[in-house]
Parts: structure tokens; sequence; C-alpha cells
């Protein structure tokens, strides 16, 4: 049954519900039917049984009364005593007694209707009815009766009507079904059909929307946007791909051209300790940037994992400053931190060092002057900043920043891989905060990350 089409499925579903529902009516109707005609029966025999008593009261009795009895094709009437001897009858049923044995007695207390085979001359199945009745203060039974041969053919007929015109009501109605249902999930065959021949090499193909508010309609209109959400992931991986290779080989062509000038025999010590420093640098240059790339591929596929406890942001950026101490010193440049010391937050202390990191990273790579780490508090929550005192960014650039593979100087061949940025706006992201950047008022750069008191994106440590 799961193997069927849909539309079939729904009619036969249809058709048995309609089989179920067609037959209910059917034999309610016929039932009623033959109920109002034996009540119509009934009626018409009670009737006439009471104008045979009246008229026997006025003959005086039962032995003037063969011409007040009916004389209908079809009708019948006797006049019977408590002990069943016929004192009247018509022709058509002769001298014998309708009624006998325990029929007689229930007849003489109460109406009796019973419906009886052919007799004599009547040929047809018949009703009759026995009533008592009083006559000159002598206790006698009126039967009438009546051919049942036109309410047998009213049923049959009625019958032969609802074994044919159900059928083909069930059909008629199982093809309109069909129909229905096939022109209701055409639109679905034709979504169908599109999305067999979209691939990713055809970007912004989308599915057919038919023009109605159904329940269709939307479900391609559903469809049409998580395609939008594939196709923008797609070119999301492959940028990533391509950026992530482009990334990959400068370093190599480097490592590898190292390697090979430090084989050649005629190099001097002092060559070759250079092309090892070199080669050294490359390889831990490549070691940053696999670490940063598999930071953005768990990004790109939700928040960062992240173990949250209570960190001071002061003591944190003290270890910043010391970690980073000994290179500003070396380029000539100071780095101070300025934040409460008793400012606390619930973050992931090596995720947090590795956005701050970053960060003066970037200071460190691209800015110029003194380099500040300062926290202060927000609602709810802190604000860490970096700053320098360096030309700050591009014009434009800010609004890219924290993208990946994005440089404010595309031309440099060696650097940074564009991805610092974007992993301290992951790391912000994973806490439920963000990633901002400005260039100062005075010069330089501001680049900060705002955190809640709670990470709403992390998971307390269990």
């Amino acid at each position: 049954m799961k193997r069927l089409p849909i539309r079939l499925r729904l009619t036969l579903a249809f058709a048995l519900v309609m089989a179920v529902v067609l037959t209910a009516i059917g034999l309610f109707g016929y039932l009623r039917f033959r109920s109002d005609l034996d009540r119509t029966i009934n009626q018409g025999l009670s009737t006439r049984a009471e104008n045979l008593a009246a008229a026997l009261s006025q003959a005086g009795g039962a032995t003037g009364t063969r011409g007040l009895l009916p004389q209908e094709e079809e009708g019948f009437a006797q006049v019977l005593t408590p002990r069943g001897r016929v004192l009247a009858s018509t022709p058509t049923v002769g001298g014998a007694s309708l009624l006998a044995g325990p029929q007689l007695a229930t007849a003489m207390g109460d109406e009796l209707i019973v419906d009886i085979p052919p007799v004599r001359r009547l040929e047809e199945p018949a009703r009759l009815l026995a009533t008592p009745a009083r006559v000159d203060g002598r206790g006698l039974l009126v039967v009438v009766g009546t051919a049942v041969d036109d309410r047998d053919d009213s049923l049959s007929s009625l019958r032969s009507i609802l074994l044919v015109g159900g059928p083909v009501a069930l059909l008629l109605a199982s093809l309109a079904c069909f129909g229905v249902a096939t022109r209701a999930l055409r639109p679905v065959d034709q979504m169908r059909r599109r999305a067999a021949e979209i691939s990713a090499n055809e970007p912004g193909v989308r599915l057919p929307v038919p023009q109605s508010r159904d329940e269709v309609a939307r479900l391609g209109e559903t469809l049409n946007e998580m395609l939008e959400r594939l196709e923008e992931a797609f070119r999301r991986e492959r940028t990533f791909v391509s950026d992530a290779s482009h990334e990959l080989r400068t370093p190599l062509a480097i490592l590898k051209t190292e390697l090979e000038l430090a084989m050649r025999g005629s190099r001097s010590p002092e060559e070759l300790a250079a092309a090892i420093r070199s080669a050294s640098e490359e390889t831990e240059r490549l070691a940053r940037l696999a670490d940063d790339l598999l930071v953005v591929a768990r990004a790109d596929q939700g928040p960062l994992p992240v173990q949250l406890a209570l960190v001071n942001v002061g003591d944190l950026l003290e270890g910043m400053r010391g970690r980073f101490a000994d290179r500003c010193a070396a380029q000539g440049r100071a780095i101070a931190v300025e934040a409460p010391r008793d400012l606390e937050i619930r973050a992931d202390s090596l995720r947090l060092e590795q956005a701050v990191a970053n960060l003066v990273e970037n200071a460190l790579s691209h800015g110029a002057g003194a380099i500040g780490l300062t926290a202060s508090r927000t609602e709810g929550g802190a604000e860490i900043h970096v700053t320098d005192e360096g030309d700050g960014f591009p014009e434009g650039f800010v609004g890219s920043a924290f993208e990946r593979f994005t440089r404010a100087d595309p031309a440099r061949a060696r650097g940074g891989s564009g991805l610092g940025l974007a992993i301290v706006a992951a790391v912000a992201d994973a806490h439920g905060g963000g990633a901002h950047a400005a260039n100062r008022a005075g010069g330089g750069a501001d680049v900060w990350i705002d955190l809640p008191a709670a990470g709403a994106g992390g998971r307390d440590p269990t």
C-alpha cells in the first residue's frame, strides 16, 4: 500500500469511505422506505377494520353483513367467532378461517397484524389485521387484509436503483477524487522534475511555485528558501576551499624553496641556518593556519563548543600583556592593561584568550604605536577592547573586517591569513556576544568584543 502513488492512495481511501457512507445511506433509506410503506398499509387496514366493525354494529349482527365486506381485487375480509368459526368472508379467501390457534387468542385480546402466504384465489402474499369487536353484546373478530405485492414491487425497484446507482455514484465520486488529487499534486510533480534537474553547477535555479496560497505553494516557497541557504553554504564552502588553497600555497612554496636551497652543497653555515629558520617560520605559519582553518570549519557547523567558568577579565588581560611583552619590546612598542580588578564573567578562558590574542596579533601586524588592552562593565556583561595608534582600517573595510580571508592590504604575499578576526567573531558568537571594529578619532584602530554575563551560546562544565 505504501508503494502506491499518493493520488491512488487518496482515491482508494476516499472510495472506501464513500462506499461505507453510500451503503449506510442506502440501507437507511431502504429500511425507512419499507417502514413507511408498512405503516401506510397498517393504517389502511386499521381504518378498514374500524369501518367494518361499525358497519356490523349498524347491521345488528353478522348474519346480514355479507354485502358489507369489501370486494376489492386485492383486499379481503372475514368475520370470525372467538373459536374461529367463519361467520362471513369475501370470496377471494373462501370459507376457511385465516386465523387459528394462538393467533385467535392474541387477536381477541388486542389488535394483531401478520403476513400470510398466498391463499385460494389470492395469488400474492398478503397482510391481515385482526381486531376484536362487540356486536349486540357478542364478541366477534374482524379480519381485513390486502395483498402486499405493490409494496414488494416498490422495494424491489428501490433495491435495483441502489444496487445500480450506488456503484455508479461510487465510481463517479472516485474518478472525481482521483482527478482532484492529480490536479492538486501536479505542482508537486513539477517541483520534483525541476529538483531532479538542479545541480551545484546551476546556481539560481528555483522550483516552480503554484499561484495558489495552499500547502503546496508554501512547500515550494520553503524548498526555494532552503535552496538559497544551500547555495549560500556551497558558495561559502567553495570560497573557503579556494582561499584556504591560496593561503596554503604560499607558505608551502616558500618552505619547498628554502629546503631545496638548504640541500645545495654550496651553502655556507650561516645561509643554511637562515634557510632552516625561514623553513621553521613557514612551518609554524602552516601550523597556525591549520589551527585557524579548523576553528573556522567548526564555526560553520554551528557555535563553537565552549566550557563556561568564572573568568577574571583583568587577570586574563595581564596574561596577554605578559605573553606579548617581548614582541612589543622588540618592535619598540608599549602594551598596557586597564581593567577593573573585580570584573568577572562566565566564559571559556581558552577561547577568550584565543580571541584576545588574535586581536593583539592584528594590532602588532597591522597597527603602530602603543597597544591598549582595556575592559569595562556593560549592562549584564563586559567589553574587551584592543587599540593601537596606527593608521586604522582603510575606508570601507570595517564592514567586512570579520569576514574570513579578508585583509586590509590584499597585495600582501606574506603575513596573516585573514582568519584572525573571523575567529574572534566566532568566539564572541559562541558566548552569545558580538565582535566590532572602528577607527579611533585620534588615529588607530579599535577592535572589541562584547560578552554577556553568562555566555548564551555555551554550556556549563559538567
